[in-house]
């Protein structure tokens, strides 16, 4: 399918590896000039790169640390005019509420929480003035609220509420506000945690796989599964598709 995305400009966060960086891949592949954005400026000059020898398309590298203000403002300044917003950047630390204490609450929804919030204030006039969409990439432990990812699930949880508080205002200035919602994805932190576990259990980190066999398909999404949902929620293809979440976990 022919997504229409040609001639469109996107801006994708945490877009050095893992999702971002699919989702940039495939938005450039789809005709989007693409603004990447990451904390890691050596790992993202480097899938710069690739994406530029994939697509010929605008591909600017824009390090940047969304978890403070000002870069949240440079970035917004310096991002140009806008069709499309992926808040993708970000990782909350896994423990139940003794284990996480406040500093590494704050930490973590600084990136991820508010980090979308701000980030999404800053751009959004320019989505205005082009009819654009923002697209959160979530998680999916917002809405199965697992005690032992507390943070995560208690910051994703708002980040639903707030793709579909802000969508339904945005629609009224011609912006949509919509999320994807991923369960476990075979990102570099998934499969390095999955082996640190098969070492404990098997003592063989090679058997890592062994233990994604109780879930949907017997394994995760892979990152290119959630750039084509990102890829089709942000494209004319779902025009009428707003303030909604979807969920991509195999059913599990």
């Amino acid at each position: 399918m022919n997504l229409d995305l040609g001639g469109k400009r996107a801006l994708v966060t945490g877009a050095s590896k893992g999702i971002g960086r699919a989702v940039a891949e495939l938005l450039a592949e789809e005709g989007c000039d693409v603004i990447m954005v990451s904390r890691d400026a050596e790992t993202l000059s480097a899938a710069a790169d690739a994406v530029r020898g994939r697509a010929q398309v605008s591909v600017q590298a824009l390090p940047a640390d969304l978890s403070k203000q000002s870069e949240v403002e440079r970035v917004a300044a310096e991002a140009g005019d806008l069709d499309i917003l992926v808040n993708n950047a970000g990782a909350i630390p896994g423990g139940d509420l003794q284990a996480i204490d406040n500093d590494i609450w704050r930490n973590a929804w600084d990136l991820k929480v508010f980090g979308y919030i701000s980030l999404s204030r800053a751009v959004y006039p320019k989505l205005v003035d082009r009819k654009g969409v923002i697209v959160n990439v979530i998680g999916a432990a917002g809405e199965s609220f697992p005690f032992g990812y507390i943070a995560g699930a208690t910051g994703n949880a708002s980040l639903y509420a707030f793709t579909k508080a802000l969508g339904r205002g945005a629609s009224k200035e011609g912006v949509r506000v919509v999320a994807v919602s991923p369960g476990p994805v075979a990102t570099d932190r998934l499969i390095s945690l999955r082996k640190m576990l098969a070492r404990e259990k098997y003592g063989d980190e090679s058997r890592w796989e062994e233990l994604n066999a109780g879930m949907p398909y017997g394994r995760p999404a892979t990152p290119e599964e959630i750039a084509n949902a990102v890829a089709f929620l942000a494209s004319p293809r779902s025009a009428y598709t707003n303030a909604t979440v979807l969920t991509v976990d195999g059913g599990g």
